[in-house]
């Protein structure tokens, strides 16, 4: 479950996004905490293959504490830099191999911290209708959205809509 200090900091820089639309945000450092990073490391996968360091989620968790501090003072004073990611590569059904990049778990949990910060930013200026990379929101949902759309359309009414691949911008549904 969410700490409470964690939401209270999540909606707080939501509300500055949401009523400064054009402000920069130059530091976002004074949320960084233990608390906020123990959740990070909550929500981040365990059982996910280890990065070029070799490090498991279940080594990392047996010094939780020092490490989180460890972090959170490289993270706050600029001097985290990420390991390199392994590459995996797996075969494709086609044919050929598709690439697979598998960091190390503590650079899991530092993006974790990372997105929990950014997300309350950016949600703020996605429509409606964006479903892609978004929180409670999926391919599914987006499907029924067009299929709504086009249950509600003019009968030989033209409905355009674009879809992208999961690595490009969300899909928009267009009328």
């Amino acid at each position: 479950m969410k700490p409470a200090s964690v939401s209270t900091k999540q909606e707080r820089i939501a509300e500055l996004a949401r009523e400064n639309p054009a402000m920069a945000f130059t530091s976002l450092n004074q949320y960084l905490d233990a608390e906020w990073l123990e959740y990070a490391f909550e929500c981040t996968r365990k059982d996910g293959a280890v990065g070029v360091d070799g490090q498991t989620a279940e080594s990392y968790a047996a010094n939780l504490q020092r490490n989180l501090a460890s972090l959170i003072e490289r993270l706050k004073s600029g001097r985290y830099r990420a390991p390199p990611v392994r590459r995996h590569y797996i075969p494709k059904a086609g044919g050929g191999e598709r690439g697979l990049g598998i960091p190390a778990f503590e650079d899991k949990v530092a993006q974790r911290a990372i997105t929990m910060l950014l997300e309350p930013i950016y949600e703020q200026t996605f429509l409606d209708c964006s479903f892609g990379y978004r929180p409670a929101r999926n391919a599914h949902q987006a499907l029924q959205v067009l299929r709504t759309g086009i249950m509600r359309s003019e009968p030989n009414q033209p409905l355009t809509f674009q879809m992208w691949s999961l690595a490009d911008p969300p899909m928009r549904l267009h009328k």
